[in-house]
């Protein structure tokens, strides 16, 4: 039983770095960036790339998309996009003389939702249900969609003109919320010496299946998380909703998604069994755009991830030892 575990370990470890490799040949420099995304994939959640212009946000959810042999689809949010054109619509057919139901942009393995901050409030909302349950509702009718399924969004946190803010009913949907960063120099004078040679996104082919991609995602359902690491995340928890400078702490959802991306980020590197320091590693991407501080906490310039470093120093990690295997 404990070669077996061992060698499906070992055996998602390759395919994840495979992935990693496969993105990088895009997105020069990121591989810390790119390892989370993935993770939060094989987490199944969604995931919002915030950082400014020219970084490479679009590209890289296109390149994750390119290297899994599954369908996608990109929606340029503006703010005249209608609900409608992220959904789908019902058509009248005058051959069958009834209606017909046209798929959105929605119904694919991967979505992005490019710039998702542009669109009114309302077209921002029609991506709730289909991010929370997997399913659209159309003219009381429901869809299924595709699996697996990811929302991959992006936005500008430096324009603010033209953009309306995501909610944080919304927020707490996205599992992940990371920023890809500017290249170092060395790696930002490879991309001007490699310009003409270097790996174009349409050029990727996928390393990995579907099918592939749904045996990693049940694996990490099987990643044990001790009993005293589960309680450590709740303390984390308890820690946001008591502290002082937030308003808002982190949700039943946050506290789930936590614990099923620390699973991931385990089968990650190689073991069937998750650490303290799996927790420690994600708490920032997975829960501080679930944080809202204190109007006084934002006029002293606290920001979550500063508030969050103070609840993780406060918060004694516990002792684990890896699980038996028979």
């Amino acid at each position: 039983m404990a070669k077996r575990a061992t060698a499906q370990a070992s055996a998602f470890q390759r395919r994840f770095d495979a992935l990693v490799d496969n993105v990088s040949a895009v997105i020069r420099g990121k591989r810390e960036p790119i390892e989370l995304i993935l993770v939060a994939l094989l987490a199944q959640g969604h995931l919002l790339i915030e950082d400014v212009p020219g970084v490479g946000k679009t590209t890289l959810a296109k390149a994750l998309a390119r290297s899994i042999s599954g369908t996608f689809q990109r929606i340029q949010f503006t703010p005249d996009l209608l609900p409608s054109d992220v959904t789908g619509v019902s058509v009248w057919n005058q051959a069958k003389a009834s209606f017909e139901f046209r798929p959105g942009p929605v119904f694919a393995n991967f979505t992005l939702a490019d710039e998702i901050n542009r669109a009114s409030p309302r077209t921002q909302s029609a991506l709730l249900e289909a991010m929370e349950e997997r399913q659209v509702t159309v003219d009381g009718v429901t869809y299924e969609l595709a699996r697996p399924f990811m929302v991959v969004a992006t936005q500008n946190p430096i324009e603010h003109e033209g953009t309306y803010s995501l909610p944080e009913a919304q927020l707490d949907r996205f599992l992940m919320r990371v920023a890809v960063g500017y290249p170092d120099r060395s790696t930002a004078i490879e991309i001007l010496d490699e310009q003409l040679d270097r790996t174009l996104v349409d050029d990727l082919s996928p390393v990995i299946s579907v099918r592939d991609l749904e045996k990693m995602t049940a694996a990490t359902r099987e990643v044990h998380v001790a009993a005293s690491l589960q309680g450590y995340i709740m303390d984390l928890v308890d820690g946001t909703r008591s502290h002082p400078d937030l308003t808002l702490g982190v949700s039943p959802r946050g506290a789930l998604s936590l614990q099923r991306a620390a699973r991931a980020l385990a089968g990650a590197r190689g073991r069937d069994f998750v650490l303290p320091d799996d927790i420690k590693h994600l708490a920032h991407p997975v829960l501080t755009h679930r944080l809202l501080p204190t109007p006084e906490a934002q006029l002293r310039g606290m920001s979550p991830a500063e508030i969050l470093d103070d609840v993780l120093d406060e918060v004694a990690v516990p002792r684990t030892r890896a699980p038996r295997r028979e």
